[in-house]
């Protein structure tokens, strides 16, 4: 457990954000009086002393990540080094923030989140700042239990999962000493941060809280009014969806077991081995998987760290799974793809046979995700064939977007016989090995995005306007930026009962869900 103490006058370093300027400051700051009584001339000029008054503030920044350089595959990427973005907050806030005290530790989970508050309690720790770094990693729990005010704060592409899934929990609970904060600009962290005036001032925990949600809503973008394309589907009626999906099957691959399992939403589902899979794979004609191959080379913007072999293996393991859909008479397929691969069970990523399946109006699905396969397969059937978009969402209040992450995508958004849009071949982000796709997916169009649940018989929904394709290499490799229809406040409230994936469709599907949903006696739950 890694201790640093800082308490820095030093100028920014390289890569840190513009400093404020005053009017900027001020107005993310505006919502907190306490905020406003600072004294600017600590934040933004470093050559003239800082005004000090008694009791300063100690608080404890504490990172929630596996390790300061990444040796395992999870997001942002295997290698990924932490160490420049942590130094980087470090001194964004001890630049800023010149009367305070700040503490940089990291804890890998709840034994040394433990350890670390328990050290805390006899050291007059004020509040704590928790960065969550990777995302399962279990540390801002114990910290919230404390009782001190609590910053919590997402690191973009690399903690979004779990952040997204405690804060709803945070929320559902009523946690009052939790601030959060969802941003790629490391302002609006401080403007955040800033609000710890208060605790100084006399003021509570749940004061300290409230003050963070409007910090963070003065500095979240007014939505806008965008163009959008035309993008109208001929969506099929409740009565002919529904009798088509009972004439589906799902076909789940999470281990060497066999079974019939419950329908979800009327679908039958089946189980069937990873060997059965590896066996098809293995069996694929050697010619018509390197044709297949050789069309993605002639098709792709650029392929970039995919060897021809590694071609040629996924080509061989999308034909396996089109052997398999076709014995089973189904027409859906969803893989726990990491746990076979590495576990040896099968020898390719499905990545790029689910990228042509759903180019084909079947359904490749990652993860072995009864759920999201399910929503996939049932508003395709709706919407006569448009593939959905699997993903690990992220929220960035500073665009004021939400950003569907994952290294499956099709690239025929439009339907099997609709215009196809770019696509790159890379290797699988979390772990730079096997192929995945980077779709780069049509913009100004509303897209509709959902998630079933079964046992709830509910629908989530939200719509969001697609306006761009964000290249950063850290987490998934597609990544589709949209702004929201509704309440970007009210999109952080779901994770914890929902989880992290959803599935997303070009197009308005609101008045088809709501009729399906009517049909079979379903409740769509707004997101936002």
């Amino acid at each position: 457990m890694k201790k640093d103490v800082f308490n820095t006058r030093k100028g920014c370093q390289e890569g840190i954000s513009s400093p404020f300027s005053r009017r900027r400051f001020i107005s993310s700051c505006s919502a907190c009086a306490a905020c406003l009584a600072m004294k600017p001339v600590s934040f933004l000029d470093k050559d003239i002393p800082a005004r000090r008054r008694p009791g300063t503030l100690k608080i404890k920044v504490l990172y929630s990540l596996h390790e300061p350089v990444q040796t395992k595959p999870d997001w942002p990427n295997v290698g990924f080094d932490f160490n420049p973005h942590m130094t980087r907050i470090n001194n964004a806030l001890g630049n800023r923030f010149t009367e305070y005290e700040f503490i940089s530790q990291m804890a890998a989970g709840p034994e040394e989140a433990e350890k670390i508050v328990a050290e805390d309690a006899g050291n007059n720790i004020d509040g704590y700042i928790v960065c969550q770094m990777n995302c399962w990693n279990r540390v801002v729990q114990l910290v919230v239990k404390t009782g001190k005010p609590v910053l919590y704060v997402d690191f973009q592409y690399g903690g979004s999962g779990g952040f997204l899934v405690y804060t709803a929990g945070f929320l559902a609970d009523r946690t009052s000493n939790l601030g959060y904060i969802a941003s790629s600009r490391i302002e609006d962290v401080l403007s955040a941060a800033a609000c710890f005036e208060l605790i100084r001032n006399g003021g509570s925990p749940s004061d300290f809280a409230a003050a963070v949600a409007k910090s963070r809503l003065a500095a979240t973008p007014l939505a806008v009014r965008h163009s959008i394309n035309r993008n109208n589907i001929k969506a099929l009626s409740p009565a002919e969806c529904s009798g088509k999906l009972s004439l589906s099957k799902i076909l789940a691959v999470r281990d060497q077991n066999s079974s019939i399992a419950q329908p979800v939403m009327g679908i039958p589902v089946h189980y069937i081995p990873f060997s059965e899979v590896n066996d098809a794979w293995s069996k694929a004609d050697p010619d018509e998987s390197a044709g297949v191959a050789e069309r993605w080379k002639r098709t792709a913007l650029e392929i970039t760290g995919v060897s021809d072999e590694t071609l040629r293996t996924s080509a061989a393991m999308y034909l396996g799974m089109k052997a398999v859909l076709k014995k089973h008479n189904a027409n859906a397929i969803t893989i726990n793809c990491l746990g076979g691969f590495y576990g040896g069970h099968i020898h390719a990523y499905p990545c790029l046979g689910f990228h042509e399946l759903c180019n084909e109006g079947v359904v490749g699905a990652c993860e072995c995700d009864i759920n999201s396969t399910a929503t996939m397969l049932a508003f395709s059937t709706l919407s006569a064939g448009r593939p959905g978009f699997i993903s690990d969402p992220v929220i960035d209040t500073s665009k004021r977007q939400i950003i569907y992450a994952h290294c499956v995508a099709s690239n025929r958004v439009f339907g099997p016989l609709g215009k196809a849009n770019p696509f790159r071949i890379m290797t699988h982000s979390e772990d730079r090995n096997g192929a995945s796709v980077q779709s780069v997916l049509p913009v100004n169009y509303l897209t509709t995005t959902l998630e079933i649940n079964d046992p709830r018989r509910e629908i989530l929904f939200h719509q969001a306007v697609a306006l761009d394709n964000d290249p950063d290499d850290r987490a998934c490799r597609t990544k589709l930026c949209a702004e929201p229809v509704g309440d970007i406040e009210k999109l952080f409230t779901m994770w914890n009962k929902w989880g992290w994936h959803r599935v997303t469709f070009y197009g308005d599907l609101k008045e088809p869900v709501y009729a399906l949903a009517d049909s079979m006696g379903w409740k769509v739950v707004e997101e936002a």
